[in-house]
């Protein structure tokens, strides 16, 4: 314990960790104050490991079971602990020498040519359907909600996403949508049922290819709403509006010009697209080790530094930016919630190795969006200044009316 012991003393400044070794040993690190969590490693090598890869160790430990959080506590509380203490003095240098080794090799770990991209959101996206039922809302909608307050449903902050995506786009009836990455389908829908939009999805998740579809079916949407398998690079046409939720974290760096580019040559000259994607506050660093290996191969969270220059290259306008990491803290919360309701359904789908692993995914994910450098961009853009209002008031303005089930759609335009 003496190398990590020197670390945690850097790291705990506030509250209290206790750590009980594998050889039953007791150490404490803090200033003795609430908040209080107490683990227990279960295999001796465990501080060795936590000292030269902490994220990777932590993951993996509590996964196999060999990190325990003790007296009731959930792996949620320690992780906060943790990371509010980092928030406030950073890493020690030790650990950022080890991180900025790892941020050398990034352009590598997102190389992410067609064929791979598809092998990766395969990985992710087309586990178990039920799985997914568990957690989300009924809409299925995997990214960040737009809490109005904090004791929101989930559902309801879903919907208010899709109104916010909606009134940023300023849609009229008719106009031709492209979703780039449109998940299992629910914002295309909506576009679809609410502004008779003409939507194209496009996913590489053939789960979320044929869901997509067959929920178009069902609604009798089929000739407005038409989803597709197959890559953005591949895409020919032009849109009056393009949207991209969630997806553009899979793009992988080396990308982001290939990217603005596509969108620049599909976007109409008087359209206008909204990219709404996980990011970071600070500079550009490595995707997380841990959720490179079991939850996103080949991921990517850009620094807004590393997007708006490939926007700028591409010939594009930023005509709003909003930054929401809040928002997705209660998203994640509100998974977490749900998930752990519905854990012994989750255990005859998968093993308890895969929740426990779930468990650190949604808990660490929102510990990083509620005290660490994670946040989410939502980037409206345009050829045209004069593509959008001098003013914002109309996304309010819209919203409102969007929420409003009399309300003419018409007025979204």
């Amino acid at each position: 314990m003496f190398l990590v012991g020197l670390l945690l003393r850097q790291i705990i400044q506030k509250g209290t960790l206790e750590i009980i070794d594998a050889g039953g040993r007791l150490h404490r690190f803090g200033d003795g104050t609430d908040p209080k969590v107490t683990i227990r490693a279960h295999k001796r090598l465990f501080p060795w490991r936590l000292a030269f890869s902490p994220s990777m160790t932590l993951g993996e430990s509590y996964m196999d079971g060999s990190l325990t959080v003790e007296n009731g506590g959930h792996i949620s509380d320690f992780l906060a602990l943790i990371s509010e203490n980092v928030g406030n003095a950073g890493y020690p240098k030790f650990n950022k020498f080890f991180m900025a080794v790892d941020t050398l090799f990034r352009r590598i770990q997102q190389f992410n040519p067609i064929a791979r991209a598809q092998r990766n959101v395969a990985h992710h996206y087309d586990l178990s359907g039920g799985l997914y039922e568990l957690f989300l809302d009924p809409d299925k909608q995997y990214s960040c909600a737009y809490f109005e307050t904090p004791d929101t449903s989930l559902a309801t902050a879903q919907e208010d996403k899709k109104h916010h995506i909606a009134a940023k786009l300023l849609l009229g009836e008719g106009q031709r949508v492209l979703d780039i990455g449109s998940g299992w389908g629910g914002l295309g829908l909506y576009l679809a049922r609410r502004f008779q939009a003409r939507v194209t999805g496009i996913t590489l998740s053939e789960e979320q290819y044929k869901i997509s579809n067959q929920r178009a079916a069902e609604e009798n949407l089929s000739r407005n709403a038409e989803f597709q398998l197959r890559d953005y690079r591949t895409l020919e046409g032009e849109f009056d509006r393009i949207v991209s939720v969630g997806m553009f974290e899979h793009v992988g760096v080396n990308h982001y010009r290939a990217f603005f580019q596509k969108l620049k040559d599909l976007l109409a000259a008087d359209g206008v697209a909204l990219l709404h994607t996980i990011g970071r506050k600070g500079r550009p660093v490595s995707t997380d080790r841990w959720v490179r290996k079991y939850l996103f191969p080949g991921g990517c969270i850009p620094a807004l530094s590393e997007i708006t220059p490939a926007i700028e290259k591409a010939g594009l306008l930023v005509t709003d930016v909003e930054v929401l990491g809040p928002h997705y803290a209660e998203t994640l919360r509100a998974w977490q919630k749900n998930f752990q309701a519905n854990r012994n359904q989750a255990l005859e789908i998968y093993d308890e190795r895969f929740c426990r692993m779930w468990e650190y995914y949604l808990a660490s994910s929102e510990i990083a969006f509620r005290h660490l450098d994670m946040t989410v961009f939502q980037i409206q853009l345009a050829l045209r200044q004069d593509a959008v209002p001098m003013s914002r008031n109309y996304i309010a303005l819209t919203e409102s009316a969007l929420k409003n089930p009399k309300a003419d759609s018409s007025r979204a335009a």
